[in-house]
């Protein structure tokens, strides 16, 4: 609250704190500020959060000066009350009245410093402004300005606010809203300027400045959003500054070589830099910023963790010198583990790249190798990893690559070599090389003898392997146990599947299977092929989980497939998509869907499906329990609203109705729910508490010397509470944290633990007795085969064998299902009673300081009444008015203090949170809404013109409430009017047409197509005396029925020029449009049969031939018809 000296009149306060509205004066002090050498004038100084402002001592108050806290450059408190402040732009001194106001202002600026960029010593300099010792700098620009953790997300809503302030912009509080409360409750240490990519440029400049002076946020990420010059140099600024920046993901940011070269710079400048991953790919930085880089990464000392540079348009000059620089760095071989240089075409094509083939070939960390694309010769490159880091990579992508450089059917011997060698691999995407016999054979070799692998994932599609590689296939994969997910699609085997499909079959560690785009045969043998596959899953020791035949244009056959699924136990998910299999096929998914427990994933798309086709799979879904995921068709969704838009939308909303019915058991985030809970119910208390704490503590010190008992009693019971209130701060993790430890291990799971003992027990019972019973009404209805049966004695132990259920199983349903449904619960009540702990702990903590201040307060008021001098009053003024005055602002304060307290108590009883704030793109003022709109092309004043440009009821859009929908048809008025007789006689050389028989009225009278024509030529537009002038003026006889033509051959436009022309012309008879140019030209103009534009036909000799003019009476009656035919016409049938 502000504070403010005794002798500033109430009605300057207020006047102040009304110029400064966007702030609030937390201080209001009469100073003597020094205008020249030693003089000095009487001034008000205010300070808000961020800034101090010095007004006259004039109403209404207007502010004379004001500076930031951050162009403070030193703060020095000298001797008689005085304080010398250096900021940018010069020296400020000032004498306040008292040594405790010389105090207040000094804690005020050094606490809004220390929330920005504070560090070790101290900010503010007590003594002679001339000794040696310099201040501390802690401007934007300082070289010693660092970052410390501090409140929520630490401290980065002040940070930038102090920022938007220092650089006079408005500060988006919808950013400090989503940093406080989203990045809080997720614990989310990664800035995502996507995120906030609707905001302009200069915002996110000044978030990404903030970052500088900020130790939560470790990594800042944009990518496909293109950053401005004034964003990009605030990422280097941060860079240069920050301490705890580890990682930095520019990925298409539109960065040049210039910002590369600039990184570089920063890289050699900032020796505490702690950035250990750098991703510039889809950049185009070319080998000129890459020289750069390498010759800063050559002195890192670290060395980088993550090194991403796909598509950067880099050439094997710019990769020899980073092998070189990886090569020559020793830091690089311990710590890079995560390499991309993908998507750089013809990058390992020459011998530029055996420097990083040396780095490879070196024992290195490297863990994932991404180099698809690159022209790598996969031989060589094997080679290096045998030697390099074969025993710990996990993730390999050579697609899009060459075997080897050289020409030969000699089998590489570095694949059998890597492959039987490799320790854990989990990932290898080979796709789209295009791989001999040879090398597939020593790849499913070196794979066969590896004992080490599990689980991994193999990419061999488009590799072209047709009929041998599917013979190698056949021959070697089943000895190979370490592959759980094999890709074959789009390979060209085609028939070869009859075979191929029975061998993958016996690989009972195959899991996952890709075999799309290999299905291109005649009609009766894809039906063998499929009738092969469902055979292969329809096996009860099938090992297979998923399998997808995605693009195959399988067609109607697919139901084949899909019959199959009703009763299929091991399919977990399916991939149907590119199939065109239509509602036919989607009839036969919702007949297999509502029989079928074990699919929980579905893939289709492209497959022509109408809205009664998705009808049916939402019927199938309302039986189906098991099914979870169905990804959104958006080809199929997109034709079946386009035909049917309310009934698709109708189903696909119930599809996922029924696939979040399936889910409902879930997990939930309980650690996200206390975050969230803990910024409920700590943000707003805390800040009243040091406040409170605060006030206690100045009246505990002022009446520290007080001899009085009471008054002495009273102050042990403040400081108590001062230790009560801050180890509140720690009451809520510790209460929680308390409960999590107790949660672990509690009565709950053992109890839990015990029932699925006994759960397997009964289960086990209750099978035995049936089994029993089985057997007996068995016995009963066959007793000869029972005879038989229990003389080979083998059908009860078959039996007993099927009807066992695992104990695995039991658990998992109590602990994981229902004990998560219970757990969840309990946490939530855990989280509520730790929630209601704290809050009646900090209110009964809020209360009593608040009393005590009160106290303490009333105290201090007497002692102060009691050493006032008994001549105080010979000053003209009374005392008691005098009293009256000091207290009067804090008695204001302590009444708005108890306010503020009684909200903040209904406020915790609700657990509401302020409401986000309205994003900055919705709620600007109409000057940002036109800027905004401008960038996107559109031109300026549109916006401010739209409130008087808006259509009402009473202008000429009142008419198109009154159309009707619905009801008689449109008829053609004027099709039955009769054709004049042809006059104009047919050129020379031309035979005379005969008119073709035109329709017929009811009469039996011919069609007219251009009555009416005549009287349009003959018809006055101008006045008598308007029209004596323009007939002296007139070069061209008047226009007649033939003027267009005439108009043609006197400015000779060419034919083209008269095609388009006419082709504007209301449409007319298909004879005549398809006559040649000169037919037409002796044809006549007809009067067309609907309603159109008629200035079309009156001005022909101006917008025929350009620059005519044509005469006036045309040319003012063509102006008359276009404004009549601008206007809204009711629309007719041209018939």
């Amino acid at each position: 609250m502000a504070k403010a000296s005794v002798e500033l009149t109430r009605e300057l306060q207020d006047s102040i704190r009304r110029c400064l509205s966007q702030g609030a004066v937390l201080q209001q002090h009469r100073v003597k500020l020094e205008t020249k050498p030693k003089k000095f004038e009487d001034r008000v100084l205010a300070l808000t959060s961020w800034r101090l402002h010095l007004f006259p001592l004039k109403v209404p108050a207007k502010v004379e000066s004001s500076f930031n806290v951050l162009e403070i450059r030193a703060f020095n408190t000298l001797s008689q009350n005085q304080i010398l402040v250096e900021t940018e732009r010069g020296m400020v001194s000032m004498r306040l009245p008292s040594a405790e106001s010389v105090d207040q202002v000094t804690r005020h600026v050094s606490s809004a410093l220390s929330k920005v960029c504070p560090g070790p010593g101290c900010l503010i300099r007590r003594g002679n402004a001339d000794t040696p010792e310099g201040p501390r700098d802690t401007s934007p620009n300082s070289e010693t300005s660092t970052s410390t953790t501090h409140s929520v997300c630490g401290g980065f809503s002040e940070t930038y606010a102090a920022l938007c302030d220092y650089n006079g912009l408005h500060c988006r509080e919808e950013v400090q809203w989503d940093v406080d409360t989203i990045y809080h409750a997720e614990d989310n240490r990664e800035f995502n300027l996507l995120d906030f990519s609707h905001l302009e440029s200069r915002d996110l400049a000044l978030m990404v400045a903030a970052l500088a002076y900020n130790q939560w946020f470790t990594k800042l990420y944009c990518k496909d959003l293109r950053l401005g010059s004034e964003v990009l140099e605030q990422v280097l600024h941060t860079l240069s500054k920050s301490g705890s920046l580890e990682e930095l993901v520019l990925d298409n940011a539109g960065l040049k070589t210039d910002f590369v070269q600039k990184l570089a710079g920063v890289f050699g400048e900032n020796g505490s830099c702690v950035l250990h991953a750098l991703t510039l790919s889809h950049n185009p930085i070319e080998d000129k910023g890459f020289l750069s880089l390498s010759q800063q990464l050559l002195c890192f000392p670290t060395g980088l963790t993550k090194l991403c540079l796909a598509k950067t348009a880099i050439s094997p000059r710019g990769l020899q010198a980073l092998g070189q620089t990886f090569g020559a760095n020793p830091a690089f071989a311990s710590s890079l583990r995560y390499l991309d240089l993908s998507k750089n075409p013809g990058l390992l094509a020459t011998d530029e790249a055996n420097a990083l083939y040396s780095f490879l070939a070196q024992p290195n960390a490297l863990v994932h190798l991404d180099l698809s694309g690159t022209d790598c010769a996969v031989d060589l490159l094997l080679g290096a990893l045998l030697h390099g880091c074969c025993s710990h990579l996990t993730y390999l992508n050579l697609a899009r690559n060459s075997c080897s450089h050289r020409k030969g059917r000699e089998a590489p011997p570095a694949f059998k070599q890597f492959f039987s060698s490799a320790y854990t691999l989990s990932h290898v995407n080979l796709s789209a090389t295009r791989l001999p016999l040879e090398a597939l054979r020593a790849l499913l070799q070196g794979l066969s003898f590896n004992s080490h692998l599990s689980d991994l994932h193999l990419d061999l599609s488009s590799c072209e392997l047709r009929s041998a590689g599917a013979q190698a296939l056949q021959e070697q994969l089943g000895a190979v146990t370490c592959v759980g997910s094999l890709d074959l699609s789009d390979n060209g085997f085609d028939s070869d599947l009859l075979t191929l499909v029975p061998a993958l079959g016996k690989n009972k560690s195959l899991k996952h299977l890709f075999l799309g785009k290999n299905f291109n045969v005649k009609a009766k043998t894809l039906e063998e092929i499929l009738h092969k596959l469902v055979q292969l899953i329809q096996e009860e020791d099938c090992s297979l989980q998923s399998l997808s035949v995605a693009d195959s244009r399988l067609k109607l056959r697919t139901s084949i497939l899909i019959n199959a699924l009703g009763s299929n136990t091991c399919l977990a998910k399916v991939d149907l998509s590119g199939n065109g299999m239509e509602d036919i096929g989607a009839k036969m998914l919702s007949k297999a869907l509502q029989i079928n427990s074990s699919l929980r994933t579905i893939l289709w798309d492209r497959n022509n499906t109408s809205a009664l086709g998705f009808l049916d799979i939402a019927r199938a879904l309302e039986s189906n329990h098991t099914l979870r995921f169905m990804s959104f068709p958006v080809s199929d969704i997109s034709q079946a609203y386009r035909s049917a838009p309310e009934r698709t939308e109708d189903v696909w909303q119930k599809i996922q109705w029924c696939l979040v019915r399936n889910n409902h058991s879930q997990t939930c985030p309980q650690e996200q729910a206390f975050r969230l809970q803990q910024g409920l119910v700590t943000s707003s208390a805390e800040q009243m508490l040091q406040r409170l704490c605060g006030r206690v503590q100045e009246e505990v010190r002022a009446l520290r010397l007080c001899p009085l008992e009471p008054v002495q009693d009273e102050l042990l019971y403040a400081r108590d509470l001062i230790k009560d209130a801050k180890n509140s701060r720690a009451l809520f993790p510790s209460l929680y944290e308390l409960g999590h430890v107790l949660a672990n291990d509690g009565p709950v799971r053992q109890r839990l633990e015990s029932v699925a003992s006994e759960v397997s027990k009964a289960v086990d019972k209750e099978l035995q007795v049936i089994l029993e019973s089985m057997v007996s009404l068995t016995q009963e209805l066959c007793p000869v085969a029972m005879r038989v049966a229990e003389g080979h004695n083998k059908m009860l132990s078959n039996v007993a064998e099927r009807v066992t259920v695992p104990r695995n199983f039991i658990r998992g349903a109590l602990l994981e299902q229902a004990g998560q449904d219970i757990q969840n619960k309990l946490d939530e009540v855990k989280l509520s009673v730790v929630t209601y702990l704290t809050n009646s702990i900090v209110d009964e903590i809020l209360q009593e300081l608040y009393h005590s201040h009160k106290s303490l307060a009333r105290h201090l008021t007497q002692l102060r009444t009691l050493s006032d001098p008994p001549g105080g009053a010979s000053q003209g003024q009374d005392p008691s008015s005098r009293g009256r005055g000091r207290n009067h602002d804090h008695e204001e304060t302590d009444d708005e203090l108890g306010t503020n307290i009684d909200t903040m108590a209904i406020k915790k009883q609700k657990r509401c949170r302020k409401i986000r704030p309205v994003s900055a793109f919705i709620s600007g003022s109409p000057q940002d809404m036109e800027s905004q709109l401008g960038s996107l092309g559109i031109p300026p004043g549109w916006f401010s013109g739209l409130g008087g440009n808006q259509p009402t009821a009473s202008g000429s859009w009142e008419g198109l409430s009154e159309l009707p929908t619905h009801g008689y048809k449109l008829r053609h008025q004027t099709q039955g009017r009769p054709r004049p007789p042809r006059t104009t006689p047919p050129g020379p050389g031309r035979p005379c047409q005969v008119p073709v028989a035109g329709p017929r009225q009811e009469n039996g009278m011919a069609t007219r197509l251009d009555e009416g024509l005549e009287d349009f030529f003959s018809r006055r537009v101008m006045d008598e005396s308007s029209r004596a002038q323009a007939q002296t003026r007139r070069t061209v006889p008047r226009p007649g029925r033939n003027d267009a033509l005439r108009m043609m051959q006197l400015r000779r436009v060419p034919p083209t020029t008269a095609a388009k022309a006419l082709a504007q012309l209301p449409r007319m008879e298909k004879r005549k449009r398809r006559e040649p140019y000169s037919q037409r030209g002796r044809s006549r103009l007809g009067m067309p049969s609907y309603r159109t534009p008629l200035w079309v036909h009156a001005p022909l000799s101006q917008w025929l031939c350009p620059g005519a003019a044509g005469p006036p009476r045309c040319r003012e009656a063509g102006k008359r018809l276009r404004v009549a035919a601008a206007l809204p016409q009711p629309s007719t049938n041209r018939g």
